[in-house]
């Protein structure tokens, strides 16, 4: 068996798919099924089309419910599960806070911008009833980017299953999801991004299945006076989180380990280690000041 690449582009962001597969035939086939279903999935729950179920939703703001389907309600149940976990900080109605945080223009919006948006922060104003979800006051948003790459990547690993692929390898943007162990056993080697030095590795984890998460302020942010902010954004100050430059978790899923990482970033230092020990589950974090914690199992750590 060989090891097929496909790259493509997806979610505003260069993706991949790996498959060892006996021919390439076999293998462009299961990845094309795989491309096929992110497409699905962005087209389905972006906020930047129009058409898009999200979009429905955000511009009835205020007004009548929009009829959803099956998996709309499971991934808004997810979302609500989250949030009460997070006590609050997993918020997707927090992507409003956009409109004031502009990252690609340097300004660091003031108290009184921040004040005006945070009113429209408020997963409790979002009401379903039965296949029906309406945001209750005009302005708000809905914004399944906290956790809808992660279930792209969850979902193209299953269609990379049911089409028989039994080592193979999906990531969008750097978050992944392992499907079997490389052939004759060897597990896939899975590099961190070093949050402070571009594209070079700050470690390795061996990763025989499940799927890697990272967050961190390296991906949005704007410097300003000595300060970075970054794109993760607390939803009670409209303020970027603080404490750690990047976590990555291994769960059994990407959804599990997207959410735990962006709820360590936003719990912060201290909090965001008690909840990550709490989990239970393999993370390795980069805090404020570089200092690392590591608790995966055998990490090969060039970058430290």
């Amino acid at each position: 068996m060989a090891l097929h690449r496909y790259r493509f582009r997806a979610m505003a962001a260069e993706n991949e798919v790996q498959v060892h597969a006996a021919t390439a035939e076999r293998a462009a086939e299961c990845a094309s099924h795989a491309i096929a279903e992110v497409a699905r999935i962005e087209a389905k729950y972006s906020r930047y089309r129009p058409d898009s179920v999200v979009s429905r939703i955000n511009a009835n703001a205020g007004r009548e419910p929009v009829a959803v389907d099956e998996e709309t309600l499971k991934l808004l149940a997810y979302a609500g599960a989250c949030h009460e976990q997070s006590g609050g900080l997993f918020d997707p109605t927090s992507g409003v806070l956009r409109r004031a945080w502009r990252f690609d223009s340097g300004h660091v919006p003031d108290d009184a911008e921040l004040a005006a948006l945070l009113p429209l922060v408020d997963w409790d104003a979002v009401e379903i009833d039965g296949h029906h979800v309406r945001l209750a006051r005009s302005g708000m948003e809905l914004d399944f980017g906290g956790f809808g790459k992660e279930y792209a990547v969850d979902r193209a690993a299953c269609v990379l299953a049911e089409c028989g692929a039994e080592a193979a390898l999906v990531s969008l943007a750097g978050d992944l999801c392992i499907l079997g162990e490389q052939p004759g056993g060897a597990p896939w080697r899975v590099g961190v991004v070093h949050p402070r030095k571009g594209e070079r590795a700050i470690a390795f984890i061996p990763v025989r299945s499940g799927a890697i998460a990272t967050s961190g302020d390296y991906e949005r942010f704007i410097e300003a006076d000595g300060v970075r902010h970054c794109h993760i954004l607390d939803p009670r100050t409209g303020r970027s989180a603080r404490g750690f430059q990047s976590v990555t978790v291994h769960a059994p899923s990407c959804l599990v380990a997207g959410s735990a990482t962006t709820v360590a970033m936003l719990k912060g230092r201290e909090a965001g280690l008690e909840w990550l020990d709490a989990l239970g589950l393999p993370y390795l974090a980069v805090l404020e000041d570089g200092a690392i914690v590591n608790r995966c199992e055998g990490v090969d750590a060039p970058g430290w």
